[in-house]
């Protein structure tokens, strides 16, 4: 399977046709049909449902789909980190994290580090810390801010002195408001949301205690800006960390602590053994410098 093919193919998808996606590419369309022909002589699969209009996907040409944008994703990241390794540092470096306190260290710490060198980007990915992880694993993203529990065998990192507290939203009318914190008994009949992340589920059970058999989970979610629409339209009330929520229009949602308190920790890391490029490197050797701490 070759990456012009690839692009060929991604091209036809985009298009939804042959003939534009053989104009776009300046190749003939017998020539491009022909190639997306022996792609899936040589995989042994049909990839297109070819219509009278427009064409569309089988199951396998979604799942290649999916696959070949990454694929491409990583082919490009490397060409262009090929041809950075020079003395100018320059590039662009990706950083992945999810809704959290620890993201107030990035505004400070990118930009001490572009004063130094102007010539790189960055690249933010907002995501739970097992996505984050897995697009590390790829080579798709650099660093990243994980919220812990996480497994970090295959990482270098650096925890971060930064408690992410857990809290409780509702809407600001709600009864519950007007407690100074919540318990598990408070919550233990009333709908919730709860993270999508497994580590965090049992986390959080452990802190429901008791009560957890009892739970009434409506939804799961990844990220808290989307909960927080789901509390403000009266469905339920979501359990999420309280650092996710700096902008939030406490006129129409409140959060309030839960009690006992439920904490978690940070850390800033990445990929052991992978080679990176030379703006990712210098970017790495800055932050353990910035924080004041060496590798773990």
């Amino acid at each position: 399977m070759e990456i012009r093919v690839l692009r060929y193919f991604l091209m036809v998808v985009r298009e939804e046709s042959i003939t534009k996606a053989s104009e776009i590419l300046h190749i003939t369309q017998p020539t491009l049909s022909r190639q997306l022909a022996q792609m899936e002589e040589e995989l042994g699969v049909k990839l297109f449902d070819r219509g009278t209009r427009k064409i569309k996907l089988t199951n396998e040409g979604i799942l290649l789909r999916r696959r070949a944008e990454e694929i491409l994703q990583l082919v490009d990241k490397t060409e262009k980190e090929l041809v950075e390794q020079d003395e100018q540092v320059e590039g662009k470096i990706s950083i992945g994290c999810g809704e959290m306190a620890a993201v107030q260290l990035l505004p400070e710490l990118v930009d001490a580090f572009r004063q130094k060198y102007s010539r790189v980007s960055f690249d933010i990915f907002t995501a739970t810390a097992d996505l984050v992880k897995e697009q590390m694993d790829k080579g798709l993203l650099d660093i990243g801010l994980l919220l812990e529990p996480i497994d970090m065998e295959k990482y270098d990192f650096i925890r971060l002195n930064i408690r992410e507290n857990w809290v409780v939203l509702m809407r600001s009318d709600d009864p519950l408001s007007e407690k100074e914190a919540v318990t598990a008994k408070d919550l233990s009949a009333l709908p919730l949301i709860l993270p999508r992340r497994m580590n965090v589920q049992n986390e959080l059970a452990s802190w429901f205690g008791s009560y957890h058999d009892k739970l009434n989970v409506v939804f799961t979610s990844n990220l808290s800006t989307n909960s927080a629409i789901m509390v403000n339209g009266g469905l339920a009330y979501a359990l999420v960390i309280e650092g996710a929520l700096p902008f939030l229009d406490q006129s129409k949602i409140a959060y309030r602590p839960l009690i006992p308190p439920l904490t978690a920790t940070s850390v800033l890391a990445w990929k052991r053994g992978q080679p990176f490029s030379l703006a990712a490197t210098k970017f790495m050797e800055h932050i353990q410098c910035f924080l004041g701490i060496g590798k773990p």
